[in-house]
């Protein structure tokens, strides 16, 4: 069955044309993902919890670096294979009552080729207590690790095989005409495994493509858990994210969450640390 998977996704059943289709070596793709900034965008969240929405931030942050093959980390220094990879900082700060909720998904997706995605973290932070997952990819299967407060999760250690959900968030970005379609087995979003509570593990989903006129919207249904997921994004190159919906079925009720831009730049931000640039909060919708 893994290697299916691997075939469904580096085969890539292709969904029709985009557009003019830029590759990682062309000079649009660079002046996009290789001038030395990072593409923020802030993005209007209602998140979904304990029977209610609520209202929050969620901010996706793609930029490009140097990725050790063996230890899958950034290369900073030294010898070692490395490759490009397009990196995805995804948070989400919300509050439910009287307490926050501060929640990151890092993905690491291989630039310019249909390998995997290398790697995927998430850690969650909340007054009941934290977790966190981490997943690589080695020898054609996920091979993680899970930490948690929580009883029912524990520590744990497990292997998987199947597609990321976080890697289409990546792929979108890169070559959105490349995303599987049809009955796959997808992973589903870590972020969503912690809200939800349940362990990481294969689920088969049917996902298809729907085309506007300037925008296209990726679904996944999931079959063997009651969760659907939509991203809108602008079908012109960079292919710019620009809202999501996901809906989850707990205890008889769907409940939904929704995410929609509002602000976006490109910014060297780690060069940012100083008192007086807490002003690009304020042009990101922060403040």
């Amino acid at each position: 069955m893994i290697k299916q998977i691997v075939g469904v996704l580096c085969a890539m059943v292709l969904v029709g044309s985009v557009g003019a289709e830029v590759k990682p070596g062309d000079e649009a793709f660079k002046k996009q993902w290789y001038a030395g900034l990072a593409e923020i965008t802030r993005y209007e969240l209602r998140q979904a919890r304990y029977r209610d929405v609520h209202d929050g931030d969620a901010v996706l942050i793609f930029v490009t670096e140097d990725f050790l093959t063996k230890d899958h980390v950034k290369h900073e220094r030294g010898d070692g294979e490395s490759v490009s990879i397009l990196k995805l900082n995804f948070t989400r700060n919300f509050t439910t009552g009287i307490y926050p909720y501060s929640m990151m998904t890092s993905t690491f997706t291989p630039v310019g080729s249909n390998q995997r995605t290398l790697k995927a973290t998430t850690s969650v932070q909340e007054w009941c207590g934290h977790t966190f997952t981490q997943m690589n990819y080695r020898n054609e299967q996920y091979h993680g690790i899970l930490r948690s407060y929580f009883q029912s999760e524990g520590d744990r250690n497990f292997v998987i095989g199947g597609i990321l959900e976080d890697e289409i968030w990546t792929r979108i970005r890169l070559a959105p005409e490349q995303l599987p379609i049809g009955e796959v087995q997808l992973i589903p979003g870590l972020q969503f495994q912690r809200l939800a509570h349940v362990l990481p593990q294969e689920q088969t989903a049917t996902t298809e493509m729907v085309r506007g006129e300037t925008t296209q919207t990726y679904n996944m249904v999931y079959s063997t858990i009651p969760r659907k997921l939509s991203i809108t994004f602008e079908k012109a190159y960079p292919h710019s994210i620009l809202s999501w919906e996901e809906s989850y079925q707990r205890r008889g009720k769907w409940t939904t969450t929704m995410g929609k831009k509002t602000h976006t730049i490109m910014l060297d931000y780690w060069g940012k640390n100083s008192a007086a640039d807490s002003t690009y909060r304020a042009q990101l919708g922060l403040e």
